[in-house]
């Protein structure tokens, strides 16, 4: 097309040397938790292998480790990637019994179609990686929005 044609130019990228500190994450977190959650997220049911066989369910910390949250099963769950950024903005909470609930006025409708249509997380076949209620707690009264 005329007037659309530009010749290429040499770029090169310049290298920022940047020292950064963050809580360290143990990497056995995310690990044992898609273990916990057979690789299904907890609150859609959905199950993803890419095509390279890694489970694409992400580990969620119910208490942020910006907020002292341990790397420990019983305070992950296993979220898909959107319901994991609507989890830690506090768009979707996990009661005590395993309920889930929406922030009023929060999640699109179109969101809140992937949710488990029973209302209640997929838990973990072993009780002893269910969610704790001391996590639960925090996120309810410390990151929810409802």
């Amino acid at each position: 097309m005329p007037g659309f044609f530009e010749p290429p130019t040499p770029f090169e990228r310049p290298i920022v040397e940047m020292t950064v500190s963050r809580p360290f994450r143990e990497r056995s977190f995310m690990h044992n938790v898609r273990a916990a959650y057979a690789n299904r997220c907890a609150i859609t049911g959905l199950r993803l292998i890419n095509g390279g066989g890694r489970p694409e369910v992400q580990a969620a910390h119910i208490q942020p480790v910006a907020s002292k949250g341990p790397d420990s099963v019983r305070n992950g769950l296993a979220l898909s990637g959107t319901v994991h950024w609507m989890f830690d903005r506090g768009l979707i909470l996990v009661g005590d019994d395993f309920k889930i609930l929406v922030a009023k006025n929060h999640v699109p409708e179109d969101a809140a179609r992937l949710l488990n249509q029973n209302g209640i997380i997929n838990l973990p076949k072993d009780p002893t990686y269910y969610p704790n209620a001391h996590y639960l707690k925090f996120h309810r009264d410390r990151v929810f929005k409802g």
